[in-house]
């Protein structure tokens, strides 16, 4: 079939994705396995790291969206790369002297989330201006492709690298591709105007107005719902299955970069076949079918034995989860990036993403709490449990009249 071509700005925005989702791939999970590793953290004190960090960062944030979005597009992604570059830098640099702390790694995880939901809402605008409308769910697959890819390759690498050189080396290729990911975006040619500047409201009214328009779409206001409970908890067991893997079940780290890494092809697979399968089933029916789907699995992780049993457990439900996901996102962000009028489009994201990490952050230290009085296998399963709830929150959309490309390669 023929590859569908998006223009060479679109190729040098997923090269610069690409870079930094592998980066981002090797250090997969770092900050968790660096405080049980390094700092010997218990379960209540690795799921704050999960909890604080997108916490703060989501506040941090909040006044970014409006800003974000009278700003040139370009220049933002550029600076919030280069943030996370150097937030990430002063983790190695404090390991070497000896003077690496908790607190250090809460606040580097609060400022790489706040530059990450800024970068996200400046990308998420871009890209409606380089794609056309008709190829949103291909661009979109494209970038969930290269996002599963990355974690299926890089966690293996990051947990050689940290058996080799020790637990900040994955910290040091993250932060690496941050820096490259900036250099690809600075290369693309582009006369990108400033956005004309908004007629001035109440500072509130602008700070709330992404999610007016979340909440006042009657599809977009379920899809937010839905999306910020399905990820916050599908992310607070990650700090709980670290605890369970790693010290309390005797997982060496390169098996549990594997357990995470593996089940990304299945995520690879289905996100290059999203634009082919709302093509033949219709938008609505993979949002419904699929959206249920990508949640009935997540229980089977409070079942995690140790040994290769455990180990094939914990591959199979995240394959489950991951292809379901994989099929599910890019048909969100592609009928999320329509329905959003370009010029709020920066605010509406930077709304959507503040949710769902202040969603990560408190479920996640709910999770933390939960563990320390009962064990990370109980929370597993109180989390498995509620997530099956979700799907009612799922809306009926209309399918898309006009065809769907059918190619994401």
């Amino acid at each position: 079939m023929v590859r569908r071509d998006l223009g060479a700005r679109f190729g040098w925005l997923w090269a610069a994705y690409a870079v930094s989702a592998y980066g981002s791939g090797v250090g997969f999970g770092a900050l968790p396995l660096i405080a049980v590793l390094a700092l010997d953290a218990g379960p209540g004190q690795v799921s704050a790291l999960s909890a604080v960090g997108p916490a703060v960062g989501a506040l941090i944030a909040l006044p970014l969206g409006p800003w974000v979005e009278f700003r040139r597009k370009r220049p933002v992604m550029i600076a919030m790369d280069v943030a996370r570059f150097a937030a990430m830098m002063t983790i190695p640099v404090a390991y070497a002297i000896g003077l690496l702390g908790f607190v250090q790694l809460l606040v580097v995880s609060a400022v790489v989330a706040a530059a990450k939901i800024a970068f996200n809402s400046a990308s998420g605008a871009y890209l409606k201006r380089v794609v056309e409308p008709a190829d949103l769910l291909v661009a979109n697959a494209r970038f969930e492709s290269t996002n599963w890819s990355s974690i299926a390759v890089g966690p293996p690498l990051g947990g050689a690298a940290v058996g080799l050189f020790g637990p900040v080396a994955s910290v040091v290729a993250d932060a690496a591709s941050y820096l490259l990911s900036a250099l690809g975006i600075a290369a693309i040619r582009d006369r990108e105007q400033r956005p004309a500047p908004a007629v001035r409201g109440t500072r509130l009214g602008e700070l709330l107005d992404g999610w007016r328009l979340l909440f006042g779409h009657p599809g977009l206001r379920l899809l937010y719902a839905n999306q910020v409970l399905v990820s916050g908890l599908i992310m607070a067991t990650e700090p709980l299955l670290a605890v369970l893997l790693l010290r309390e079940l005797g997982f060496p780290p390169w098996q549990y970069g594997l357990a995470f890494a593996a089940p990304c092809l299945g995520g690879l697979l289905g996100s290059r076949l999203a634009p082919r399968v709302v093509a033949r089933w219709g938008r609505r029916r993979v949002v419904r079918v699929v959206g249920t789907l990508r949640v009935v699995w997540l229980v089977g992780l409070a079942f995690v034995r140790p040994g290769p049993l455990g180990l094939a457990t914990v591959i199979a439900v995240e394959l489950a989860i991951i292809v379901s996901m994989s099929l599910f996102n890019p048909v969100l962000a592609a009928y999320r990036l329509e329905e959003i009028p370009k010029e709020r489009v920066a605010r509406a994201l930077s709304a959507w993403s503040i949710g769902s990490g202040l969603s990560i952050a408190v479920l996640s230290a709910l999770g933390g709490v939960l563990a320390d009085l009962t064990g990370p296998r109980t929370a597993l399963l109180v989390a498995g449990l509620l997530i099956l709830a979700t799907p009612v929150l799922l809306p009926r959309l209309a399918d898309q009249s006009r065809p769907v490309a059918l190619s994401a390669r």
